[in-house]
C-alpha cells in the first residue's frame, strides 16, 4: 500500500463536499482549526456552498470539484465537508490518473466509505475520520487529534476499547479495511469491493433495522467474506431502528456475533469508531495489530 506524504505546515489542503449539502456556517470550527492550528491554506470547493435537492450541487459540480482536487499536485489532503449520500454516484466519473502519480490524504467517513474501499483497490492509504461539519461538536478532541497524528506522521497512541462480554480474546496483524456495514454490502461485486482475506475489518452504522444488519452480516458470511478476515472490530452501531410492536429479540452486536461464530479470529465490540463523538481515526490500507484480552481491545499502529 502506498502512503501519501505526511502534511507540513503552511501546505495547502482541500475541503469540498462529495456527497449531501450542508451549512457553510457550520464549516466555521474546522477552518479555524485548519487554518489558524494546524497553520494550512484552506482550498473552498465550490461544492461547499451549493445545493441540488438533498447534495451539495449536482453529480457534474461535485465530479469537478472532487476531480479538480484530485489533479491538482499542490493539493496534499483532500477533507469531505460530511457525508449523507452522493459520493457513491460520481465514484465511476471520476479519473485517478494524475492522483495516482501524487497520492494524496483523503478523508472521510459514512458515505465516504466507498472512496476508502476504491482507493485501497488503487492501492493507496487514506483516512477513515471525523470530517470538518462534526470539528464543532462536543467530546470530539481525540477525534480530531487522531487526525491530525495521522496526517503530520505522528504515530497515534494505542486505540482502546473496554471489556465486552462478547469479545472473542486473541491478537491479529493485518492491514484496516471497512468503514460504514452498509456501503460495504453496496459495493460487493463492483470494481470498488475489496479482498477481506487477512484484513482487520472494521464496521460502523446509524439508523438502520435491526433486520437489515442481520440481512448484511449474513450476505458477508454467505458470500465468504468473513470467513479469512484475521481480525474484526465492531465499531458504534448508533440509532438503532426498533419495533416495539415487532422485536427482532437481538442486539446489533448479538446478531454480528451470531455471524462470525465458528471462525477463531479475535473481534472486538464497543470500538471508538462511528458515528459518534469519539470517532478516532483510521488509516485505511495501514498494518495494525489488535489485541483482544479480559482488560478489552486495544489497536496498535
Amino acid at each position: 500500500m502506498i502512503q501519501p506524504p505526511f502534511l507540513e505546515p503552511g501546505q495547502r489542503v482541500g475541503v469540498l463536499a462529495m456527497a449531501s449539502r450542508l451549512d457553510y456556517e457550520t464549516l466555521e470550527p474546522a477552518f479555524h482549526i485548519l487554518r489558524d492550528q494546524w497553520q494550512l491554506e484552506v482550498v473552498e470547493g465550490e461544492s461547499l456552498r451549493s445545493s441540488y435537492f438533498q447534495f451539495a450541487g449536482d453529480d457534474a459540480l461535485r465530479t469537478r470539484d472532487l476531480q479538480q482536487m484530485l489533479d491538482d499536485p499542490g493539493i496534499r489532503a483532500i477533507f469531505s465537508a460530511r457525508g449523507g449520500y452522493g459520493s457513491y454516484r460520481i465514484l465511476d466519473r471520476l479519473d485517478f490518473t494524475q492522483f495516482l502519480k501524487n497520492p494524496k490524504w483523503i478523508i472521510g467517513f459514512s458515505d465516504i466509505t466507498v472512496v476508502h474501499c476504491h482507493l485501497h483497490r488503487m492501492g493507496i492509504q487514506s483516512l477513515h475520520a471525523i470530517m470538518p461539519k462534526l470539528f464543532g461538536g462536543e467530546g470530539v478532541t481525540d477525534s480530531i487529534e487522531t487526525l491530525r497524528q495521522c496526517l503530520f506522521g505522528e504515530s497515534p497512541a494505542p486505540y482502546t476499547s473496554p471489556s465486552h462480554v462478547l469479545n472473542r480474546p486473541g491478537m491479529a496483524t493485518g492491514p484496516l479495511v471497512g468503514g460504514n456495514l452498509t456501503l460495504l454490502m453496496h459495493i460487493l461485486g463492483t470494481p470498488s469491493d475489496i479482498n477481506l482475506t487477512g484484513k482487520l475489518l472494521f464496521i460502523e452504522d446509524i439508523d438502520e433495522t435491526l433486520f437489515s444488519t442481520d440481512r448484511m452480516m449474513i450476505q458477508l458470511r454467505r458470500s465468504g467474506r468473513l470467513a479469512d478476515l484475521a481480525g474484526l472490530l465492531v465499531g458504534q452501531f448508533t440509532d438503532m431502528r426498533i419495533n416495539d410492536s415487532s422485536p427482532f429479540g437481538k442486539t446489533a452486536n448479538e446478531i454480528i456475533t451470531e455471524q462470525v461464530a465458528g471462525y477463531h479470529y479475535p473481534v472486538c465490540f464497543d470500538f471508538p469508531v462511528g458515528h459518534v463523538a469519539r470517532n478516532l481515526a483510521m488509516p485505511v490500507g495501514k498494518t495494525a495489530e489488535l489485541v483482544v484480552n479480559e482488560e478489552g481491545g486495544q489497536l496498535r499502529f
